[in-house]
């Protein structure tokens, strides 16, 4: 994995991971050390026909219900490949640490983390160069789209999992709530950073908050940041923001909500 620079030493425009190191170098934010599990979605798509694997050809399986986390041949669909690039990950000493069926057929998750500051997306860079070489064996098209399929389908996202130190810490749901307040407060600029195409996916339904709205819950997967039950009722913890679209780049999105949560003064 490399940095790529001009000829004159810049940064190239897609080089996002020059600002995020410097905003992960930042010793107030260092000082955080700020741990990151981010859940890839994703879609495995049949090659010739740039529809999910499983799926009829020009039709559809049964409603969604069955395959979140499903297991069986009627419900799970590419399993070969998802334990494969499980596999290759932990070889490649990536800190992948989970996988499960996604709640529409044919798609499906993996976990990164929880890795610290800019490792996070590096891990997740790698990670999904090691899954796009694993498609390609398999004949499989992957797809990071965040909705691919219109409809009464779920979206794909890169929900980001996140504390610091001080949210870890004794009293860090107090912590939790100041960060989320100042989400709330750059919710638009956050929204336009995470990802091309959410606004398919952020509707307000199939469990996501609308595009528009930012409002934050405990255990509620409608919301634009869900808190665990287990963090509340230990009163520290971490927060989970539902807002990142599969195809986010999380250079971007890590790099932002530490500098939002930590350095930024509304």
């Amino acid at each position: 994995m490399c940095d790529t620079y001009t000829p004159a030493g810049e940064p190239i425009p897609t080089n996002k991971r020059y600002n995020a190191a410097k905003i992960f170098s930042h010793p107030d934010v260092a000082a955080e050390v700020p741990w990151y599990g981010i859940e890839q979605e994703y879609t495995l798509l049949q090659k010739e026909v740039k529809w999910p694997i499983g799926w009829p050809v020009g039709g559809f399986p049964g409603p969604q219900g069955p395959y979140y986390c499903g297991i069986g041949a009627d419900k799970a669909w590419g399993r070969d490949i998802v334990d494969a690039h499980y596999k290759a990950c932990l070889y490649a000493g990536i800190n992948i640490s989970g996988i499960n069926g996604e709640v529409m057929p044919g798609q499906w998750e993996y976990q990164v983390g929880p890795s610290v500051g800019i490792s996070a997306g590096d891990e997740l860079w790698v990670s999904r160069y090691i899954l796009e070489r694993i498609t390609e064996i398999a004949g499989v098209v992957l797809s990071f789209d965040p909705k691919p399929i219109q409809g009464d389908w779920n979206g794909a996202g890169a929900h980001t999992n996140y504390s610091t130190k001080s949210m870890r810490n004794d009293g860090g749901f107090e912590v939790i709530k100041k960060a989320i307040e100042k989400l709330g407060l750059r919710h638009k600029e956050h929204i336009a950073a995470y990802g091309e195409g959410n606004e398919r996916r952020l509707t307000g339904r199939h469990e996501t908050a609308d595009i528009n709205t930012f409002l934050w819950g405990v255990a509620n997967r409608g919301a634009s940041i869900r808190v665990g039950r287990d963090t509340e009722k230990a009163g520290k913890g971490y927060f989970e923001d539902r807002r990142p679209a599969s195809n986010m780049d999380p250079y971007v999105v890590t790099s932002m909500i530490a500098e939002t949560t930590i350095l930024w003064k509304p």
